[in-house]
Formats: C-alpha cells, sequence, structure tokens
C-alpha cells in the first residue's frame, strides 16, 4: 500500500491503494511510518507524498472496524499521531499532491507536510457530522488557525467540502493546478528544491514549527482530538454513523 523511491535525492512516497481511496489501515500507516525512517536514512534533500487513483486519501479505513470494539484514542494516539509527528520533523523540505478526497487522516497528512499543492477537484473539510465522530488529525488546529472559529464549525457541522481552489483561496495550503498538471507541476517544484540549500531550507523549517507551536499548540490540540474520538468512539451515535457508512445509507442520530 505505501511504495517508496529515491532518485537524484528526492525521495517519493506514494499511496498504493486507489481502490479504496488510499485510506488507511494500521499495516499502511506503519509503512508510511517506515518509508519516512527509510527516506531519512537515505540523506534525502527533498520528499514527496502522493497518491494513487483519484484521491489522495480519505482517512481511516474503517471497512473493518467493529464499533463497539473501537479505542479510537489508541488508533490515534498510538498510531496517527506518532507518525504526524514524524513527518513533520523530516530533516529536509517535504511536498504532498493532493487530489480527490483528502480528508480526516488524510487531510493529517497535509497538515504534517510543508508544503502542499492540490488539484483544483480536490475534497477537503470533515465528513465526521456523518459519522457521529469528530474531525482529528490537526483538522481543528489547520481550520481554526486559517479559517477562523466561524467558518471552522460551520465545515464541522454541515459536512459541507471545499474545492482544491477554494482552499488555496482561503490559504490552507499554497498553491493549486488543473488535476493533470498537478504531479508534473509538484515534481518539478520538488526537484528545485532539492538542489537548493539543504540546511538553511532546515534552519527555516524549524523556525516556523517553533512560531506555529508556541502559538497555537498544535500537538497539544492533537491531543485535545483524540481525547475527544476517544470518547465519542463509545456513543450510539458513533456506531450508527459507521453501520450508515459500510450500508451506504443515510444515518439516524440520537444525539
Amino acid at each position: 500500500m505505501v511504495q517508496l523511491s529515491i532518485s537524484d535525492g528526492v525521495a517519493e512516497i506514494v499511496l498504493t491503494a486507489p481502490h479504496k481511496l488510499n485510506s488507511l489501515d494500521e499495516q499502511a500507516l506503519a509503512d508510511l511510518s517506515r518509508a519516512y525512517d527509510d527516506a531519512a536514512a537515505a540523506g534525502v534533500r527533498a520528499l514527496l507524498l502522493r497518491g494513487e487513483g483519484r484521491a489522495f486519501c480519505a482517512g481511516r479505513d474503517i471497512s473493518g472496524v467493529v464499533p463497539a470494539e473501537d479505542d479510537a484514542y489508541a488508533y490515534l494516539g498510538d498510531l496517527v499521531t506518532p507518525l504526524l509527528k514524524k513527518m513533520a520533523a523530516f530533516p529536509a523540505p517535504t511536498f504532498a499532491a493532493a487530489q480527490g478526497a483528502c480528508l480526516g487522516v488524510g487531510l493529517g497528512l497535509l497538515v504534517a507536510t510543508d508544503v502542499v499543492y492540490v488539484a483544483d477537484d480536490a475534497k477537503i473539510g470533515s465528513p465526521f457530522a456523518n459519522l457521529g465522530a469528530t474531525l482529528d488529525s490537526g483538522g481543528h488546529w489547520l481550520f481554526t488557525e486559517r479559517l477562523g472559529a466561524h467558518r471552522t464549525l460551520d465545515l464541522i457541522y454541515t459536512a459541507d467540502l471545499m474545492s482544491g481552489a477554494e482552499a488555496v483561496a482561503a490559504g490552507l495550503f499554497s498553491r493549486v493546478f488543473p488535476a493533470d498538471e498537478l504531479l508534473e507541476s509538484t515534481r518539478a517544484a520538488v526537484a528545485r528544491v532539492a538542489s537548493g540549500a539543504t540546511g538553511a531550507f532546515r534552519a527555516s523549517k524549524e523556525l516556523v514549527a517553533q512560531i506555529r507551536d508556541a502559538r497555537l499548540g498544535l500537538w497539544e490540540s492533537v491531543e485535545d482530538e483524540n481525547k475527544a474520538q476517544g470518547v465519542l468512539c463509545g456513543t450510539e451515535d458513533y456506531a450508527e454513523g459507521f453501520a450508515a457508512f459500510k450500508e451506504k445509507r443515510k444515518p439516524v442520530f440520537k444525539g
């Protein structure tokens, strides 16, 4: 489900499960973590993360999740958050090329990436209103910082999704491209950065992270999300949301 290739100082990590919109189960998260370790060990000067098919990453693979037995806090706190921290601390500039669905944990992968280029057909937001769950993986931090409280809660309450063009116009991500130009354009930017002053880029990356974390506390926000999800996964609405998703019907929540 995860492939790593290295050439000319650039690591390219690819999510390779387009049949399920590159959604991530525990094995895929472990494979992705290992790919970042291997890329760091190889001393690459830049990294590109992308997904095959019509979606970047639709989030957690819930196909095998039994809501009554689910420990969402452990899934997020033990598996997802360590991966996101590892990605954010990668010792070289990182880029993502994101098309289609970028939701849940998939959105978190973008939060943990230095520079994000999106396709105009990207779908970004919080689908969790339909699952009886809450936005996680740094989504509250990203949306509140860039969009403000009102727009953040609007997206969460309604489950409406932003296009790639809307997300870039709102300041969520860096640049938007037509879907058929996204990968070529991102690869060109990554190659240019890989030939640059890696040490200086690393210093700037660390400085930006210090400013960001001191101001808003990304990882404190992520931990609060994990705790909230851990509580919600024990509710009837959580079970109903998962069942409705799997049965492709509208959920009936009791509140």
